[in-house]
């Protein structure tokens, strides 16, 4: 015997679901910026509670009219919190099976905070930075791109160069997006973006601390280029990386306009590194 809100439901018409005769087909139809509790476990084996912005499509075949909207928040509501690059891989799957699709894409976007000490008083307080996951299945090939926007400090050398005295630097955004074909940690992505920076920032600084970030910067000054170049070299020397692209943006102190640089590398397709599918 049938629930009565089953019958009322099978009785309203379902327009989405109705034949379309325009004969175009689109390629991502579905639901932008709705939030959604999730739990990421960061590189000390913690729990981070934080909140994701989520982004949900799939293709439309061309004699379908709609796609039903409501799936995607039953979808991401039918997830647990817990969320990883595994259990991610597997939402995108399970999507493209229950919308019917041959293709879809879902980004999730959220803060990830690492507890740093400041170099010298050794003060501990929190970094944020903002990381993405970004999956896309296509005729049941799957993968997962991991996006992470690293703010450092970058002082230019030729401010350095032409000055009697100091050179001006700035705050910047390393954009870094990579495609692994193994684990990564998201803290050692950050770590190497940190590490060629001219100087990276901290929550917390004393005026020790302060005197080395400013001298550091100093001795390590960094154009734009200099900084997707130096990213780069990194990863092509990690082999669990098979391709990324690296921007870098700063927003200068001297101009009322961001420097940019960007550079992107499939290292698949590079002979003199192949990498294994």
């Amino acid at each position: 015997m049938n629930h009565p809100a089953e019958i009322i439901i099978n009785e309203i018409p379902d327009i989405q679901a109705s034949p379309d005769t325009r004969s175009i087909s689109i390629d991502k139809v579905g639901i932008k910026d709705i939030r959604h509790p999730v739990i990421v476990r960061d590189r000390s084996g913690r729990e981070q509670h934080t909140v994701a912005m989520f982004n949900m499509y799939v293709n439309l075949p061309h004699n379908f009219k709609g796609t039903h909207m409501s799936r995607f928040v039953e979808i991401l509501n039918q997830n647990e919190f817990e969320i990883s690059i595994e259990s991610f891989k597997h939402m995108i799957e399970d999507m493209t099976k229950i919308m019917k699709a041959k293709s879809g894409h879902i980004e999730m976007t959220f803060p990830y905070f690492i507890n740093k000490k400041a170099p010298i008083s050794g003060v501990e307080s929190l970094m944020d930075y903002e990381v993405s996951f970004i999956g896309q299945i296509n005729r049941n090939k799957s993968g997962v791109s991991v996006k992470v926007v690293v703010p450092v400090t970058s002082l230019c050398p030729c401010s350095k160069n032409i000055s009697d005295y100091g050179a001006h630097n700035q705050r910047s955004h390393v954009t870094i997006l990579v495609h692994t074909q193994d684990f990564i940690w998201v803290e050692e992505l950050i770590d190497t973006v940190e590490k060629i920076a001219s100087c990276e920032l901290y929550g917390i600084l004393k005026r020790p601390d302060e005197k080395h970030v400013t001298e550091r910067a100093y001795d390590n000054p960094k154009f734009v280029e200099d900084l997707v170049r130096d990213v780069a070299v990194e990863f092509n020397k990690d082999r669990r990386i098979k391709a990324y692209t690296v921007e870098s943006e700063n927003f200068e102190s001297i101009h009322n306009h961001s420097a940019y640089a960007m550079l992107s590398r499939d290292k698949r397709r590079d002979k003199s590194d192949i990498l294994p599918l």
